[in-house]
């Protein structure tokens, strides 16, 4: 029963802790654009031709 005096008060304590924390990240945009990150790696146009043949730097095509 003495155990109830110290998980009380540490429980309402932790609840407070993780309520503040959840607040602070609301206020900071955390979960603003939920979607925006899946919606980007659908949209994004890599030109695998462009990778395979990187640009060529002017000194490079002078030399040939």
């Amino acid at each position: 029963m003495d155990i109830l005096y110290l998980l009380i008060p540490l429980s309402v304590v932790l609840v407070f802790l993780i309520g503040f924390v959840f607040w602070l990240a609301l206020r900071t945009g955390q979960f603003d654009d939920l979607e925006g990150a899946g919606f980007r790696i659908l949209l994004d146009d890599d030109d695998p031709q462009a990778k395979a043949d990187p640009p060529r730097h002017k000194a490079e095509t002078e030399m040939k």
